[in-house]
Order: structure tokens, then C-alpha cells, then sequence
């Protein structure tokens, strides 16, 4: 029982840790909170849910075109709401609001089109388990586990061996001083978008398959900004420490306490967190981080 507890919250905080690594990706260029970042994975389960269902090109097709379809959306987002922003220097707190704005806009659009059902991904993995010292773990968290952590380890080696990588991680430090260096900077956020885009359609597909698909499903990714928090925004090792960290303790609180308060354990641990180290883990104090 432990053992398939601590294995399925590593799963659920492996998810956890793909939605908070695209709130900080982005955080830690422009230094706000992009709200619209829940919006995009909602459309990315969309996008996977209607590929394997309707359209019935394969479960990993579908796969890519979740990731493809959500990239290609954060990239729209930045280059019509906050690309001119950016250029008039506007302040991280109208950015952050735009992204409000850009959640609210997509979600309803959703309403409209699409309507207000709740979807369920075709069982894949449901009714499939493998057996790891004893216990029996479902085939979804694993593979949801597995490719949790492959993504984010493509993630590090991007950001450690590629001139872009390296162009990102100055920026994260100095934007005007990396820009100095010749580093073109509507190119890097475009990137740095295009990157969270792919992590959120890739978490969409995950919380798709594990719960349902509906429109207000962006509510999840609360728990991604928690799990930022927690770690520390802006910064990528405290968002998956962060992710990790969430998932485990709430699985742990559901399991052996009771699954109602897993919520307000949740939210209690990120007030605590809010009051003694504003920060998080491996944050940075910086006064103009909205």
C-alpha cells in the first residue's frame, strides 16, 4: 500500500511538476503570473481528446497533436495579448492581467463551441496495472510518471546544451543585459511560450486521461501555481521539487487522513509557505515579481 501510494503520488506530482514548469518558464522572463497557462492545458485535453476519439488517429498521434495544438495556441496568446505589451513596456501586473482576461476569453469560447459536457479519454491504460514489489500500480500513473520526468530531463538538457537554452538562462537573470549580448529577445519569448505550450498540452492529455475533459478543468492547474509557489517561482528545479512535493503529500493526506481535505491541505500548505518563505525553496526575493 505504500509503496503504490508513494508511486502514484510521484505520478500525480510528475503532472503537477509539467503545469508548474510552464508557469515558471514564463515567470522567470517576464516576471508574471500567466493565468491563461490553465486555459492552454484545458484546450490541449481538448485537442488529444477529440484526435483519439472522434478523428481516431492513434493514442500517440493524438499525443503529438496535443502538444503540437497547445504549443501553437500559448504561441498565438503571446503574439496578439502580451507581444504588445511587451514592446511598450508595460508593467508584469497589466501582463498578468491580460492573461485573466485571455482565460476568461478562451474558456467561454469553449462554452460556445464546444458546450459545457464533460468528456472521458476512450481506456487505454484503465483497466491495465503492473506490478512493482508487490504492488499492483495502474498503467496511467506510470507511463504518466515516465514521461513526466522524460520531459522535463529533455527540458534540462535544452535549457544546459543548447545557445538558446543558454539565452534563456541569462535572460532569467537580466533580460536587458542578455539582449546587450545579441540575444533577440521576441525570438526567446516566443520560444519560452512555444516550450510551456508544449508541457501544458502534454499535462492536459495526462489530466484528461486521469479525470475528465470540460472547460473550467483549467481550476487543476491552481495546483501547479501552488506547486511554483511552493518551489518558487521563476525557478524550474523548485517547480518539479515543488510539483513532486505536492503530489506525494496529497496523495499520502487522501489515502491514509481522508481525500475530502486534500484540497484544504493544499491551500493551507501554500499559505504557510506564503507566510514563512514567500520565496519557496529555491526562489529568489525579488520586489518587482508580481
Amino acid at each position: 500500500m505504500l509503496i503504490q501510494t508513494l508511486i502514484t503520488g510521484l505520478s500525480i506530482g510528475g503532472v503537477y511538476a509539467l503545469m508548474a514548469v510552464g508557469y515558471s518558464l514564463v515567470f522567470s522572463i517576464l516576471n508574471f503570473s500567466n493565468f491563461a497557462h490553465g486555459t492552454i492545458i484545458m484546450l490541449g485535453a481538448y485537442i488529444g481528446y477529440f484526435l483519439v476519439s472522434h478523428i481516431k488517429v492513434g493514442f500517440y498521434f493524438s499525443f503529438l497533436g496535443a502538444i503540437l495544438g497547445a504549443a501553437l495556441l500559448a504561441l498565438i496568446n503571446v503574439k496578439l495579448a502580451y507581444d504588445p505589451l511587451i514592446k511598450r513596456k508595460a508593467q508584469p501586473l497589466y501582463l498578468m492581467i491580460t492573461a485573466m482576461g485571455v482565460s476568461i476569453f478562451l474558456e467561454n469560447m469553449v462554452y460556445v463551441t464546444i458546450g459545457s459536457h464533460f468528456y472521458s479519454y476512450p481506456e487505454i491504460f484503465k483497466k491495465s496495472s503492473i506490478k512493482i514489489l508487490g504492488s499492483e500500480i495502474g498503467a496511467l500513473d506510470f507511463f504518466a510518471l515516465i514521461f513526466s520526468f522524460a520531459a522535463i530531463y529533455l527540458l534540462h538538457l535544452y535549457l544546459t546544451k543548447t545557445k538558446m537554452g543558454t539565452a534563456i538562462r541569462a535572460a532569467s537573470y537580466d533580460m536587458t543585459a542578455a539582449s546587450l549580448y545579441g540575444v533577440n529577445m521576441s525570438k526567446l519569448i516566443s520560444i519560452v511560450f512555444l516550450l510551456a505550450g508544449c508541457f501544458a498540452g502534454l499535462a492536459g492529455v495526462f489530466m484528461g486521461m486521469k479525470y475528465m475533459v470540460y472547460p473550467t478543468m483549467g481550476w487543476i492547474t491552481n495546483k501547479a501555481y501552488i506547486a511554483a509557489v511552493i518551489g518558487g517561482l521563476g525557478s524550474l528545479p523548485g517547480a518539479v521539487i515543488g510539483g513532486i512535493v505536492l503530489g506525494v503529500l496529497e496523495t499520502f493526506v487522501s489515502v491514509y487522513i481522508s481525500s475530502v481535505i486534500r484540497d484544504v491541505f493544499s491551500f493551507t500548505l501554500v499559505i504557510v509557505f506564503l507566510i514563512f518563505m514567500p520565496a519557496g525553496l529555491l526562489g529568489k526575493y525579488l520586489e518587482e515579481k508580481v
